[in-house]
């Protein structure tokens, strides 16, 4: 399966990067040859394999939930830049 240019070019447009004609042509054969190796596994039989979400048998290393004491307010607002009373300040957006 090839990727055209124009591909390319949305793909990139939707990334924000700006591609000479070069770069468009190396991405554009980079992506065909990626889209190429992906589309064979279609061609193999996976009748008996199970639908996975993660390729090694993992489980969540999760800590219980303790109720633990929280920081003291001059303690949290310790490294403020910059703070207006009880506050963090911050910067208009």
């Amino acid at each position: 399966m090839a990727i055209t240019r124009e591909e390319v070019l949305r793909v990139a447009r939707l990334a924000r990067l700006e591609l000479d004609d070069g770069e468009l042509a190396r991405f554009q054969e980079q992506l065909s040859a990626i889209l190429a190796a992906v589309s064979k596994v279609s061609e193999l039989d996976l009748t008996d394999v199970p639908a996975t979400s993660h390729p090694l048998e993992i489980a969540n290393a999760w800590a219980e939930d303790e109720i633990r004491p929280s920081l003291g307010l001059e303690d949290t607002l310790a490294n403020a830049p910059d703070r207006d009373g009880d506050y963090f300040r911050t910067p208009p957006a």
